[in-house]
């Protein structure tokens, strides 16, 4: 218990009988004590409705958070279904406004404040069309019906069912999408040509694989005990039928769409800028994804300081090896075979030992530690080719699905080992999946928080996670440390390259060369990520201006609280909100510091 001293003692006292003396009447305090539990039961009625709105709206997001409700459908992509989703969201936004601020908790304001704040940006977006532009190497239903499969449930004869339904709407999905990609076309909203002669093979990757061999098979190959032999030959057949007679020719009239109409019409110029209000769309992605108005130049700027800092460490290290440049180093890298992946279940096998090594640290390091479990799985092929290394999958708040590190596998002899620890801690612990599992089991928080993924908080921390095994003692090997290191010049380089495409004009090849002249990097990757930042923009800006916060606010702390100052309450103090916005993050984690002070 801890004991306030004497003068603190007389004033609380002093307070409380002024605000005894001026209270309202009985009568008043009663109604207004009304007023505000009403506001707060609008208020939390109102995040229920929006909440079931989305998941209704969203199914395929709603199958990803572990509500299966609305397996057996896809999302609509139709415009008419995009137009009414916006006046949904106009209502609701006028509906989340009426409420006072004033009759709220602090922390039910703040979730009203957020709600307002993400209905607004997405309202704002809307002007540009993002619809019309619906596919790219990363994107579309291409990748996204067979990644599906992956996170969809089969326990029981209904999962089934509702999936067999839900693979006949996938050729309705495909002409909407063709659709909206024609409507694009027709208002000059076309993505980068280079990125869109990489879909058509993607696509026809999957159309090739036929009967029995499709990965919308795979579900089939074995079936729960509790479902007879009779519905799984209905099934089987079933299945096979759809396959073979619906999303086969669905996948193939995409691919020759793209081939022959979509491709040759793409833009030549790989940055946003131009397309129209080009600056202004790289303006609005910037503040949607780093939740800060910095300028492109001020972020081009920081990347260029950041990039000569690392680069002072990488030299440090390569000198060690007994180099005396970065250059020379980076050279030898590239050209040790040692140093490569012998096969993709290696890189299985990696990525999964590091995360089982880490296990075991991060009591040091947090207070709470998640329920959910993690494995590393193969990263579906539909997307591997163009994918990056690996990638998370959340799993589900109930803990019936795991957290998923997808490995990718293609091409593994061309892909450096150094960077895959690294990467293990960004992936998964104590990255993505500690803090979205955490943030899955605030139960006190709307569902539309505890889901929240402010991408330069979520990528913000993950790139900050990787750090953390290095001050717990891992990267044990220098190699792998230096890897470290790489992913460090990796995200800075993103400041730079993503910036000077999007709004200095540069071209791919000055994003190549860049990559070349600082990293160690493998072909396969560089090469995913340069097309990565032209065809998502701003999506990479995010991680590192979400680790300089982390650091900034921890090292913040560390001054404020001296001596008293627990890396594990401050890593519970910074997770235990969820997801937030930059700007919110710092007012919460500064009103924490001011708490401990006291």
């Amino acid at each position: 218990m801890r004991i306030l001293p004497v003068c603190a003692v007389l004033r609380s006292c002093f307070l409380l009988v002024t605000l005894m003396s001026n209270a309202p009447s009985s009568d008043a305090t009663k109604a207004g004590s009304a007023s505000v539990g009403q506001q707060r039961q609008q208020l939390l009625s109102l995040f229920d409705q929006y909440w079931q709105y989305e998941l209704r709206t969203h199914p395929q997001l709603a199958t990803a958070l572990g509500d299966n409700r609305y397996n057996d459908r896809l999302d609509d992509q139709s415009q008419a279904g995009i137009e009414s989703e916006l006046r949904e969201k106009r209502k609701f936004l006028a509906r989340f406004e009426s409420i006072r601020p004033s009759d709220l908790s602090s922390a039910d304001a703040l979730s009203r404040e957020l709600m307002i704040r993400d209905l607004k940006v997405e309202l704002e977006g809307a002007r540009f069309k993002a619809w019309a532009m619906p596919v790219n190497q990363r994107e579309g239903p291409h990748v996204d019906f067979p990644d599906l499969v992956s996170i969809t449930p089969f326990g029981n004869l209904r999962d089934y069912d509702n999936y067999l339904a839900r693979l006949h709407e996938m050729p309705l999905v495909f002409d909407q999408v063709i659709t909206n990609m024609r409507e694009g076309m027709g208002e000059g909203l076309m993505p980068p040509r280079n990125v869109l002669q990489q879909v058509a093979p993607e696509a026809e990757d999957v159309a090739r694989r036929r009967g029995e061999n499709s990965p919308f098979y795979k579900p089939l190959e074995k079936f729960p005990g509790t479902i007879g032999a009779a519905d799984q030959k209905r099934l089987r057949q079933a299945v096979l039928r759809v396959i073979d007679g619906e999303i086969i020719p669905a996948y193939q009239r995409f691919t020759a769409f793209v081939r022959s109409d979509y491709a040759p019409h793409g833009r030549v110029d790989p940055g946003i800028w131009a397309l129209p209000e080009g600056e202004a769309r790289y303006r609005y992605q910037i503040r949607r994804l780093t939740t800060t108005d910095l300028s492109p130049e001020e972020i081009h700027q920081i990347g260029l300081k950041e990039v000569q800092a690392t680069a002072k460490e990488l030299l440090a290290v390569a000198q060690k090896f007994g180099f005396n440049d970065l250059a020379s180093f980076n050279q030898h890298v590239k050209h040790d075979r040692q140093l490569y992946a012998q096969s993709g279940e290696q890189l299985l096998r990696l990525y999964g030992k590091y995360v089982a090594d880490m296990m075991p640290e991060l009591p040091a390091l947090f207070g709470h530690l998640p329920k959910s479990s993690l494995v590393a799985i193969p990263m579906d092929a539909a997307r591997a080719r163009n994918g990056v290394p690996a990638d998370y999958t959340a799993g589900t708040a109930d803990g019936s699905r795991p957290g998923h590190i997808n490995v990718n596998q293609w091409d593994p002899e061309h892909r450096l080992l150094l960077n895959v620890e690294a990467i293990a801690y960004h992936e998964g612990v104590p990255g993505h999946h500690l803090q979205i599992s955490l943030a899955q089991e605030l139960r006190d928080l709307p569902d539309f928080r505890r889901f929240a993924g402010y991408t330069a908080f979520t990528e913000g921390w993950a790139f900050y996670a990787e750090r953390l095994g290095k001050e717990v003692g891992r990267y044990q090997d220098p190699y792998s440390d230096y890897g470290r290191l790489e992913n460090e010049m990796w995200r800075d380089i993103r400041l730079v390259v993503d910036t000077g495409v999007h709004a200095k004009h540069w071209s791919r090849a000055q994003m190549v060369e860049l990559f070349h002249q600082y990293t160690a990097m493998d072909e396969p990757n560089v090469e995913t990520e340069v097309d990565r930042y032209i065809a998502w923009p701003a999506q990479a800006l995010a991680y590192k201006l979400g680790q300089r916060e982390f650091l900034s606010l921890r090292d913040e702390a560390r001054k404020k609280l001296g001596g008293r100052f627990d890396i594990r309450t401050f890593h519970d103090a910074v997770l235990d909100n969820g997801a937030l916005p930059l700007d919110i993050l710092r007012s919460h984690v500064e009103s924490w510091m001011r708490e401990q002070a006291r």
